[in-house]
């Protein structure tokens, strides 16, 4: 029994040795990315396509919608997609053509269903209108500055580069929204920094895709993940796989978070976790060498609160601060992670929660939809949510 329990402390206390190496690492990551002044040419501003599929009204749908057509950017359309002419959102894409005359935007309503995920769907009935050999996806709950196309267009400047994504931060409505947000930026981009020092981007992020229309038909177009949850990452890494370069800008956009209830937490973050889980298995289990906030904990059980054990714990939660406060705060100039950053460690138990939470089960709810996720990371509709 005392051999056993030697061997569990030993256990977790490699863990916490992994996680504290990964929250330095992630501090050098984000420190050498937001390091680099970004070059911009002013010469260089090729024509854009925005496709912006819409379901349903998000928090704050005008302005957010609003905000691609105040770009400080020569030529660009933008394509507003439903596939219901009575989805609610139909009315706020009408005022939003009203109010900017000047601009061209257009709006598509077309059912047609080429896979399960039907926002893949709504995205290849809007590229029919698409114009431009440069086309930008961005989720509808996403908010930008003037600058936003003038400054994500630049690598592409360079051939080989086929796909450019963001980074974003939270604007949360509410507590539980503001709970799920401390974790996005001091937690998750944590994660897709360390990813990007370490091999390069080979996905992208859904607050933004720029790729070229002739990246999207090497790789088989919208059908090719049209039957996927996680869309956005296929996006990048089909092209990555192809031998096309995925840069990661600078620029940082904004997320509009309306997570209302704690069922709507878990839900969202429940669909996240699986997807990955099922996309990505090993990398997956591999997290739990992040997850130092909860291993110290255990360790500190393990130790029988020994002063090695708060040692250990006071260790590891230093470092996950310091983390917190230089990614989420200093390089992301989140708000609500410089007001909260030091409730990090507390914000990853939830996360180590929801982390086991998702190895059980397969089901997932997204937009009222109930799916039951295949290998690979492939969407099955069952029913809908509630039914």
């Amino acid at each position: 029994m005392h051999a056993c329990l030697i061997a569990v402390q030993g256990i977790l206390f490699f863990l916490c040795l992994t996680a504290i190496w990964f929250y330095s690492y992630s501090i050098v990551a984000a420190l050498g990315f937001f390091s680099k002044e970004s070059q911009i040419n002013p010469g260089f501003a090729p024509p854009i396509s925005i496709l912006k599929p819409i379901r349903g009204l998000d928090s704050d749908a005008y302005e957010n919608l609003a905000s691609c057509c105040r770009q400080d950017y020569p030529d660009f359309q933008i394509i507003f997609g439903v596939q219901d002419r009575n989805d609610r959102g139909v009315r706020v894409v009408e005022q939003i053509i009203r109010d900017f005359p000047d601009v061209d935007i257009r709006l598509v309503v077309n059912a047609r269903t080429i896979g399960a995920n039907s926002k893949v769907s709504n995205l290849a009935n809007i590229q029919v209108e698409a114009a431009h050999d440069l086309l930008l996806v961005a989720d509808s709950d996403i908010r930008v500055g003037r600058d936003y196309l003038k400054r994500i267009v630049q690598p592409m400047s360079d051939s080989k580069v086929g796909v450019v994504t963001c980074l974003y931060r939270s604007i949360p409505k509410g507590f539980i929204a503001s709970i799920e947000a401390l974790g996005i930026s001091t937690e998750f981009h944590g994660g897709v920094l360390v990813a990007r020092r370490m091999e390069g981007m080979k996905f992208a992020l859904g607050s933004t895709i720029l790729m070229r229309r002739s990246v999207l038909d090497a790789i088989g177009g919208f059908a090719a993940v049209a039957d996927y949850l996680a869309d956005d990452f296929l996006l990048g890494n089909l092209p990555a796989q192809a031998g096309y370069e995925v840069v990661l800008s600078d620029f940082v956009v904004d997320h509009v978070l309306d997570t209302e209830n704690l069922r709507g937490f878990v839900s969202h973050q429940t669909r996240w976790n699986r997807g990955t889980r099922v996309s990505r298995p090993w990398g997956y289990v591999g997290l739990i060498f992040t997850h130092g906030s909860a291993s110290s904990l255990l360790f500190l059980i393990a130790s029988s609160f020994s002063l090695v054990g708060w040692g250990v714990v006071a260790a590891t939660w230093a470092v996950r601060i310091a983390m917190a406060w230089i990614i989420g705060a200093r390089c992301l100039r989140d708000s609500i992670a410089a007001r909260w950053f030091w409730l990090a460690p507390v914000r990853d138990l939830i996360s180590f929660g929801l982390w086991v939470y998702s190895f059980i089960g397969n089901s997932i709810e997204w937009r009222g939809r109930r799916y039951r996720l295949l290998k690979g990371g492939r969407l099955e509709a069952v029913a809908s949510a509630g039914k």
